[in-house]
């Protein structure tokens, strides 16, 4: 790795982290990635040139992964390689109409002075969970003397909602046959379908989602059941591993109601991506890169409010020295 960096991002694959994964936390094959990125880092500052800000962005689950355990041994990584840290949960929803969540972990090296206006005493509770209170609650008192909380303001209000996103001609999907689409209605449970009906009787076009979950009925069986939403905002985007993990376009219009999978471009809107942005021409790939993706305005909200002011602080030393 040559040169210097004035930031280092990983985000490190979620699998063995995430609540539906299987557990095996940084420990795991695919989570445990984390450790050959945190040597590089350590490589770097054995050299002088550790970057000046690492963030690591992941599930939420990360602050409960083995009781907490995991998200110890990361802030411990953190502050023997020479940096103080301080966590956000921030939900895509604020910028985008996608409810995507993420844990992201911003730490800055301890020999750097920092700029007003980017620490605070307290936290901001837009970016604050139960678990992240827990799980900074369980951390070593050494720990809680490198955490920063980290003074970002809450973003205006988001102006767009999942109908200004939907495309009324997709290139790359087609619309359900009425057989199917009525096949997924039947798989609904009472209360989605009540969902449905309210849509019918709203006297406009009315666009939701569908996603597809296997539950248990009341004899304790597994089934799938599609589950939908009319609030204006997409379920998170999962990558396309399976055909449950795809979200469903639901378009209702009195007696009609249509339905048809997320197109690839769809899905781009919903990361932040401008429609310049150029997708890979077959659907799974495309939706594999916007799903495994983070969500653009949400980089660009914090390298606004603390990334760029602490590199920049950075440099002035750096040039002063």
């Amino acid at each position: 790795m040559p040169g210097y960096a004035d930031l280092a991002w990983a985000s490190f694959p979620c699998q063995d982290l995430s609540l539906a994964g299987n557990g095996a936390g940084l420990g795991g094959e695919r989570s445990g990635t984390f450790w050959p990125f945190w040597e590089l880092m350590l490589a770097l500052r054995s050299e002088s040139r550790a970057p000046s800000v690492v963030i690591l962005e992941n599930v939420c689950g990360t602050l409960t992964s083995h009781g907490g355990k995991d998200f110890h041994a990361i802030c411990a990584a953190l502050r023997d390689g020479g940096y103080l840290f301080g966590c956000l949960v921030v939900d895509a929803v604020l910028f985008v109409p996608q409810s995507r969540p993420r844990l992201l972990i911003i730490a800055v090296r301890d020999d750097l002075d920092l700029p007003e206006g980017v620490v605070s005493e307290l936290p901001n509770g837009s970016y604050l969970t139960r678990s992240l209170t827990t799980a900074f609650s369980r951390l070593s008192s050494e720990l809680r003397d490198a955490w920063i909380w980290w003074d970002v303001p809450t973003p205006a209000g988001r102006n767009i909602g999942l109908s200004d996103i939907v495309e009324d001609d997709p290139g790359d999907v087609c619309w359900h046959s009425h057989h199917k689409t009525l096949a997924m209605l039947e798989s609904m449970s009472a209360r989605n379908r009540a969902k449905v009906r309210s849509a019918q009787s709203a006297g406009r076009k009315v666009v939701g989602t569908i996603y597809k979950r296997t539950r248990r009925d009341e004899h304790g069986e597994k089934k799938t059941r599609a589950e939908a939403r009319f609030d204006e905002v997409a379920g998170c985007l999962r990558t396309p591993t399976g055909g449950s993990s795809r979200q469903v376009i639901l378009v209702v219009e009195g007696d009609s109601v249509r339905s048809r999978l997320m197109s690839s471009r769809e899905t781009a809107r919903l990361m932040g991506l401008p429609d310049e942005y150029v997708l890979p021409e077959n659907y799974n790939e495309a939706y594999h890169l916007t799903g495994d993706g983070v969500v653009v305005p949400v980089v660009r909200f914090l390298a606004e409010h603390i990334v760029e002011p602490v590199i920049a602080q950075a440099r002035r030393s750096q040039y002063a020295a």
